[in-house]
């Protein structure tokens, strides 16, 4: 049941690949009210950011449901306007530092971004894990210099350079 004297407030994400930043800015949402999720659906991931998430839209809705300061989680485009927040009852958007909806200052609030984290962060992480784990330390196999050489490639269509 719905506290009333809390208001609601919508917190949009893609949350590709969870990580400590999302957690983060959801607790601070969490302080203002109670929190819903606006999760870009994978069509708007991979029409914005060109790519299919690593998690699908139902991997990464259940695993924010589950999360404590989350009280609801809808599917939403990738810009969020006033009218959809008005439909799902939300008064505020909280965002990070890099906020590119178009809501109006009343009722937006921004929060930094944690420091050192991201999701592409996190495949760039990946990657040279898989460097390490599967190449030798010299690059001397041609073998080894194809994959660095695609490894590097990924990075760049990924935009992890």
């Amino acid at each position: 049941m719905q506290n009333a004297s809390r208001p609601r407030v919508m917190v949009d994400m893609s949350a590709t690949l969870i990580h400590h930043g999302h957690i983060r800015l959801l607790k601070k949402a969490a302080d203002i009210g109670d929190v819903v999720v606006a999760l870009t659906s994978d069509e708007e991931v991979k029409r914005t950011k060109g790519y299919i998430p690593e998690l699908n839209f139902d991997e990464r809705k259940e695993i924010l449901e589950s999360i404590r300061y989350v009280k609801e989680v809808v599917v939403s485009p990738w810009l969020i306007t006033e009218e959809f927040m008005d439909e799902h009852h939300c008064e505020f958007l909280v965002h990070g530092s890099d906020n590119s909806n178009h809501i109006r200052k009343e009722r937006l609030v921004m929060f930094p971004r944690t420091e050192g984290i991201s999701s592409s962060t996190l495949r760039e992480r990946v990657l040279d894990c898989l460097i390490e784990m599967n190449l030798d330390a010299k690059p001397n196999k041609a073998s080894d210099k194809v994959a660095r050489f695609l490894i590097e490639s990924i990075k760049k269509e990924f935009r992890l350079e």
